[in-house]
């Protein structure tokens, strides 16, 4: 059954050897860009397009035209490629629509070889965009799986290449335009008819026959031995690796330098080893997701492989989510607008014939609504089960506080990737959490807010004062956190609790001499740790700006600081204040970091002139709050606090450890 694709959605690819098939309402341009683990070009020769039609593991057309075939073999792609992003461009100069939203939608269909659509996509809602990035290919859990994207781009082709990371990507649009432009005075075939999108092999052939946009001249950028001198690659539906072409040219999608092996799990299985009768090659292993694996994203070490294999994993929650929720608005509508045509006719308002088309349109509602929650059943499913083998594969800076991991905690000898701040959720599936995770050194203070703004229904049921309590828990618990997983000596813990109403929170920071002194409490407390740590940064800039480290004061601790003020603005004077923001814009530059535990509403008598200061700082409540906006799909994820669980004393023992860590090395 072929997979319609909106915008966001992805569907496994059963094989490796695939055609993406394009039909434009006017020519244009089509090409491949390669991307790795990051989305980045490599440079520019990880682009095929018409003036470099071959990569190795791809192909496209020389020209523009109003139907394109594209031929990838993923298994020929190099070994650091993890996505192929598929794009088109219109084309410049005299005669061009200038923009998508002028000409018909492009319809592409990705395909066996075979001609059997796998999934198909309408690049819909394009405006003033003259390069879209239509399809993406991308490699999860050793499977390849393709995407909806439609992601246009105004700046055209130029703006698509340097939003991919390419240096040239001026000049290289300019070159593919340039060769385009030589090529237009070719004949250009119309667009397929909605008929030929089936894909079969005669209408192929009649397509050929009519003289269809052929995918270049040569052979395939994965073929075997070339074809004899004036043979021509067939336009029409590649063969099979080694079957003779209609042509009269053999299409030989193995890879030349690979050896005949067996299939990588998740893209399907040779004739006559496992399918069914009568199904076609690998349905089987198509309708089994590949079985999660811990660490099988990109990376140098396995803690960087799980850093990235998180972000996956969140990215893909985000785009089925995002996919899901769409295809329910679509659903929506549509059945709105097929009532809405009922009722715009007065005579056909009631009766059996109004009554079976209100019918239909909620059939037809109802349809897609299952079709889309069946998909995002599916995804979620294996979203779920990867997280039941990455969360116990965490390393302590990455876990849960509840993880065995911490029982077996070791004082770290290097400083980690990245430090878990606590999880992230949707309502369409609570209880799949993904760890919300930042990189290390931290480039932005925190900002626990134990206000009322936390508005939740849980925040609901509590009173201002167990708010502040849960509120200095959750610094506390990043206190602690980020003081574990540094190596001894590299990283200092200072608290600033002018009232001391933040003692008992405070207590396992305290009792296990993880701070380097005494919380500071009233004014002076507050006067002098303000005082000593803005010096640190002044001192440190001016050694840097030198270039002479060496001239540091002997007393000034060279650890990284971490400064966590509890009930702001209690003790701050018009100068603190000033110190506080001074600290939160220049302090993580050079290693002083701000952890605020704060209600907002409190400080509003400095009025606008602490807005600066929120806003610098990264947001977190400590109760569960869907306050995290994401930009991207416009989802707003709800955050859960990196609290211990009730009762648990895994806090203050893995504490004690390492400060017994600093004093046996003499920090």
């Amino acid at each position: 059954m072929t997979a319609e694709l909106i915008r966001g959605q992805n569907h496994p690819l059963p094989g490796a050897r695939v055609e993406i098939r394009v039909s434009a309402g006017q020519p244009v341009i089509a090409g491949a860009t390669l991307n790795d683990s990051e989305g980045r070009m490599r440079d520019a020769g990880w682009i095929a397009h018409p003036a470099a039609p071959h990569l190795p593991g791809l192909e496209v057309s020389r020209q523009a035209a109003a139907g394109h075939r594209l031929a990838v073999d993923l298994e020929a792609l190099p070994v650091d490629v993890h996505r192929v992003n598929v794009l088109l461009a219109l084309p410049t100069g005299p005669g061009g629509a200038g923009r998508f939203g002028a000409v018909a939608a492009p319809y592409l269909a990705v395909t066996g070889l075979d001609g059997t659509e796998i999934a198909t996509y309408t690049a819909t809602g394009l405006d003033a965009e003259s390069a879209v990035v239509a399809l993406e290919l991308y490699r999860r859990q050793g499977a390849w799986k393709v995407r909806a994207v439609g992601q246009g781009y105004a700046g055209g082709l130029a703006a698509m290449l340097d939003d991919q990371g390419l240096p040239s990507a001026r000049e290289l649009a300019a070159t593919i335009n340039e060769a385009v432009a030589a090529g237009m005075a070719r004949t250009v075939a119309p667009p397929p008819a909605a008929g030929d999108r089936e894909g079969s092999p005669e209408r192929g052939a009649a397509r050929a026959a009519r003289g269809g946009p052929a995918s270049g001249t040569g052979p395939s950028p994965s073929a075997g031995p070339s074809p004899e001198p004036g043979a021509h690659t067939p336009s029409g539906t590649p063969s099979e690796a080694g079957a003779p072409s209609p042509a009269g040219g053999p299409v030989d999608y193995r890879h030349p330098k690979r050896p005949a092996a067996a299939p990588a799990p998740g893209t399907g299985s040779p004739p006559g080893t496992g399918s069914p009768a009568g199904a076609p090659p690998g349905a089987g292993a198509a309708d089994r997701p590949p079985e999660p694996v811990a660490g099988d994203a990109p990376g140098w070490s396995l803690e960087e492989r799980l850093y990235n294999q998180v972000w996956g994993m969140f990215e893909d929650l985000a785009r089925a989510v995002a996919a899901y929720r769409s295809a329910v608005d679509f659903a929506e509508s549509r059945m709105e607008r097929e009532v809405d045509r009922v009722l715009d006719d007065p005579r056909a308002r009631v009766g059996p014939a109004a009554d079976a088309a209100r019918d239909a349109a909620r059939a037809k509602q109802a349809q897609l609504v299952e079709q889309a929650q069946s998909a995002l059943d599916r995804d979620l499913a294996q979203l779920v089960a990867e997280a039941g083998v990455v969360e116990p594969a965490l390393p302590p800076a990455l876990a849960r506080w509840d993880n065995p991991v911490w029982q077996a905690y070791q004082v770290p000898q290097d400083t980690p990737l990245a430090l878990r701040l606590g999880d992230l959720w949707l309502p369409e599936r609570a209880e799949l959490r993904i760890p919300m995770l930042v990189r290390l050194p931290l480039s932005r203070g925190l900002w626990v807010d134990s206000g009322r703004a936390a508005d939740t229904a849980e925040a609901g049921l509590l009173d201002a004062a167990e708010l502040r309590r849960l509120g200095a828990q959750t610094a506390t618990a990043i206190a602690a956190r980020l003081y574990a997983v540094h190596p001894p000596g590299q990283f200092s813990v200072r608290v600033i609790d002018p009232a001391g109403s933040a003692a008992g929170a405070l207590a396992p920071l305290v009792e296990t001499g993880a701070l380097a002194e005494p919380p500071a409490a009233g004014a002076a407390g507050v006067a002098r740790t303000l005082e000593q740590l803005t010096r640190r940064v002044d001192l440190v800039q001016m050694a840097v700006r030198s270039g002479n480290a060496d001239a540091l004061p002997p007393d000034l601790d060279p650890a990284e600081q971490l400064l966590v003020v509890h009930d702001f603005p209690h003790g701050f004077d018009d100068r603190a204040v000033t110190q506080l923001r001074y600290l939160a814009d220049e302090g993580p530059g050079v290693g002083v970091h701000l952890l605020m535990a704060a209600d907002r509403e409190e400080a509003r008598a400095y009025g606008p002139v602490l807005d600066p200061l929120w806003r610098s700082l990264l947001r977190l409540t400590p109760v569960p709050s869907d306050h995290l906006a994401d930009p991207w799909v416009g989802h707003a994820w709800t955050y859960e606090p990196p609290l211990a669980p009730g009762g648990s004393e895994v806090v203050p023992q893995v504490l004690r450890q390492a400060v017994a860590g600093r004093r046996e090395n003499g920090r």
